[in-house]
């Protein structure tokens, strides 16, 4: 199991200078980075991966970024330019040396309003068909494609492990698999350690975020639970910390941070880290 720190935590957008933070990251102990790319002309992939070399770090995963606009049930438009920053992404991970293109690959993040049921059955159909594209793009470029759900403040498309597994169930690739975070699980499943379980085999990636995006460990998450199910599962692949600060502004407002939840944001990576390793291992 490697341990890794999403690039939301201290900056946005991540940038080919934001590579200077990857000697911190290391010094704390990390196994490797989850690269946010918002836009992928802001980096150099090349250079980023001699950067992550350099600092034996590897590259966990290259999530995807959803602001207001990149949205596979938005208008054509905005369905098919998100179609093609995800093939862009899917280019940056080959480089990068990663597997796994992750996030909320659905919708823009923050576009929640209740639909009447037929036109939600018809955003399903749409986002279903766009990730049958891209993951036959996934499958021939040995990519997987992870899948998160978000909790109801963030989207009302899709919330739970079962709503994942059901779109994984149409989709019929081996490229889909799901992206669990204990953050949303706190928030929408009756049981986050039965709700792993049941995703099982289909776990791709995993996000360890605290009960109120601060520090893991410091929050009422029933971490031994977590740990369990993992295990049960034989899930082996990153845990990555992605939580938020203010300090970050433009991420901070998508995700509704408007407080100071820690003293210091390097706690956040530094002790929530330790006691990951502690946890889980």
């Amino acid at each position: 199991m490697k341990f890794g720190i999403n690039t939301f935590l201290f900056t946005s957008p991540f940038t080919n200078r934001s590579t200077r933070l990857f000697r911190q990251f290391k010094a704390w102990g990390f196994d490797g980075v989850e690269i946010a790319v918002e836009n992928p002309a802001d980096i150099d992939p090349g250079f980023v991966k001699a950067r992550l070399d350099r600092h034996g770090l590897v590259c966990t995963s290259v999530c995807a970024c959803f602001p207001p606009g990149r949205d596979l049930r938005g208008t054509p438009a905005q369905q098919r330019a998100t179609v093609v920053y995800l093939k862009q992404l899917m280019n940056i991970a080959n480089v990068l040396g990663t597997n796994i293109v992750m996030g909320p690959l659905y919708s823009a993040t923050g576009r929640a309003a209740a639909v009447p049921v037929p036109e939600y059955r018809r955003q399903w159909r749409t986002v279903r068909g766009h990730l049958k594209t891209i993951c036959n793009l996934a499958e021939a470029q040995g990519k997987i494609i992870c899948l998160e759900p978000l909790n109801r403040f963030e989207t009302d498309f899709l919330n739970t492990v079962d709503q994942g597994l059901q779109m994984i169930h149409e989709v019929k690739s081996p490229a889909l698999k799901l992206l669990l975070d204990t953050f949303h699980m706190n928030i929408e499943e009756k049981n986050p350690a039965a709700a792993i379980r049941r995703a099982g085999r289909h776990v791709g990636h995993f996000h360890a975020s605290a009960s109120d995006r601060g520090t893991p460990g410091n929050d009422h998450v029933d971490w031994p639970a977590i740990a369990a199910a993992l295990k049960d599962i034989r899930y082996s692949g990153a845990v990555v910390i992605e939580s938020f600060t203010q300090d970050v502004k433009v991420i901070a407002r998508a995700a509704a941070i408007w407080r100071k939840i820690e003293p210091r944001r390097d706690d956040i990576a530094g002790k929530g880290l330790a006691f990951l390793k502690k946890t889980l291992k």
